[in-house]
């Protein structure tokens, strides 16, 4: 009787940062996280999406120190809405209200 051999499968980590590259990419990641209702996953896409633009660049752009764009845009960070909305502007972005559908 033979006994089955285990292959061992593995898995590439997915980095949404990578696939964002386009401001359309970067309008479909936020009007997704937005949809989820969820503060903490939108934070995380905020990340992602900076991160994808380069966190360096950005944070000179921000006159915020790099490691601190960083620890603000992860999943614990608690970034200030200034921040956000700076941040969104140099993304050529704008933060748009609308009343959700009854």
């Amino acid at each position: 009787m033979k006994t089955a051999v285990k292959k061992k499968v593995t898995f590439a980590k997915y980095d949404p940062a990578e696939v964002i590259e386009t401001k359309e990419d970067v309008v479909a990641f936020l009007e997704e996280a937005i949809e989820e209702n969820d503060p903490d996953f939108l934070l995380r896409t905020i990340g992602h999406i900076a991160r994808s633009k380069g966190m360096t660049q950005l944070a000179k752009e921000l006159n915020i120190d790099r490691v601190g764009l960083y620890k603000s845009l992860a999943p614990n960070g608690n970034p200030s809405f200034k921040t956000v909305f700076r941040l969104f502007d140099l993304l050529g972005l704008r933060i748009r209200l609308e009343q959700k559908s009854a």
